[in-house]
């Protein structure tokens, strides 16, 4: 694995520089998914001690990869200097802070444009750049955020909501990063002047939250929290089998008679209350109750893997729930290869997800482990122009951290 600082020419995004300053999930997970599509990325740290995403063990080695650490103190005189230096060769720059944190310390839209003019830069908040300033100026997390947008009110039980982990809110958030910086990058390259993104986390939530908000916001209905089951099918949610949980979505004319045969209650099928061609068991129907009981009672009779197979078997969407444990060894992970393993900065081997999605004639790849903290930041100030008098000037009086 390399340690080298230039990257190598690969991917669909080679020729795209990107810079962030941001720490933990949201902003740098989209970074991160640039860097392996083959961006070059640039992460800005703090010269005290870097992104808190350091701290944990395994998990920075997946979300870091790929990317170049600058150490560089961004709000002081002269490291706004080099920042901005920086800028003129970015493509897009991202990040994260509560509200209009960059623009109160005086690093606006307006003057990065004026250091580039096509420069798409995404800012990432909780509640946005602008609003009801109280809120805008909160902290914000994956969780406040879920519960904010009233997403966090739809997932658990009717007793308990429950939050949707791990930090689903900064997941979803970094894939609207990325389709919307690269958006914003389309029209920028067309009409030379750039874009200023503001994504607001509860804003995204509250988008990924609308299919059920939908009915309430036109007809008023609400649905209860559903736990493992659905609000509104029977036959569709998580079910115990005799040695383990299957996930059960059942839908469909052929389904719903293959189900209803296998639990017993074939004689419903064809009747006044479930008459053939019937594609919805619904939960209001007349034997919902009776349908759900059967169900649940039939898949406890049953080994986790073999009604699997006999519901696939009748095209009814159904999967056993998947351990960690059994993960790597099962042969379509295997034969997709959706674990990889590469080397770390300091020539450890560390195992994860494989880069995806998919690219079939620009695929991505790994090509460094995480860097340590600023081990770049000598070599990108010398791409932009720097002295090494001037960058050892910049690291006595602390604006820049030099591996």
């Amino acid at each position: 694995m390399s340690t080298a600082t230039s990257k190598p020419a690969f991917g669909n995004l080679h020729g795209l520089k990107v810079v962030y300053s941001a720490v933990e999930i949201a902003g740098p997970e989209a970074a991160q998914l640039m860097a392996e599509w083959g961006a070059d990325v640039t992460w800005i740290e703090n010269t005290f001690n870097g992104d808190s995403m350091r701290d944990t063990t395994y998990v920075k080695e997946l979300e870091r990869r790929n990317q170049r650490s600058l150490s560089l103190d961004i709000f002081s005189e002269e490291g706004r200097e080099v920042f901005l230096k920086l800028i003129e060769t970015a493509d897009i720059f991202i990040e994260s802070s509560k509200g209009p944190a960059f623009a109160r310390r005086g690093i606006t839209d307006e003057l990065l444009w004026e250091h580039n003019n096509s420069l798409v830069i995404v800012h990432v908040s909780g509640y946005g750049q602008y609003g009801d300033m109280e809120r805008v100026n909160r902290a914000a997390y994956d969780q406040t955020a879920q519960a904010f947008s009233g997403y966090l009110s739809q997932n658990g039980s009717p007793e308990q909501p429950m939050i949707a982990s791990p930090y689903t809110g900064d997941y979803f958030t970094s894939q609207m990063v990325v389709g919307s910086a690269l958006a914003a990058l389309y029209k920028a390259q067309k009409t030379g002047v750039g874009e200023s993104i503001d994504i607001a986390m509860y804003e995204v939530m509250l988008r990924m939250g609308a299919y059920y908000m939908m009915d309430y916001l036109n007809a008023g209905i609400l649905y209860p929290r559903a736990g493992a089951k659905h609000q509104n099918l029977c036959g569709i949610g998580v079910y115990k089998c005799k040695d383990g949980f299957l996930s059960l979505c059942l839908y469909g004319a052929k389904q719903n008679k293959a189900i209803l045969e296998r639990i017993g209650l074939g004689y419903l099928w064809g009747t006044d209350e479930y008459p053939e061609g019937t594609t919805a068991l619904w939960l209001d129907g007349p034997k919902a109750e009776l349908i759900e009981q059967k169900i649940e009672e039939y898949l406890l009779s049953m080994p986790v893997d073999e009604v699997e197979k006999d519901f696939s078997d009748c095209k009814i969407a159904a999967n056993k729930m998947m351990t960690f444990e059994e993960l790597p060894n099962h042969p379509h992970f295997i034969a997709r290869e959706a674990f990889v393993e590469w080397e770390t900065i300091d020539g450890k081997k560390c195992k994860g997800p494989n880069i995806f999605p998919k690219f079939k004639n620009n695929p991505g790849q790994i090509w460094r482990g995480m860097p340590t903290l600023g081990m770049d930041t000598e070599s990108i100030l010398t791409e932009i122009g720097y002295s090494c008098e001037k960058i050892h000037e910049l690291a006595e009086k602390g604006i820049i951290k030099k591996s």
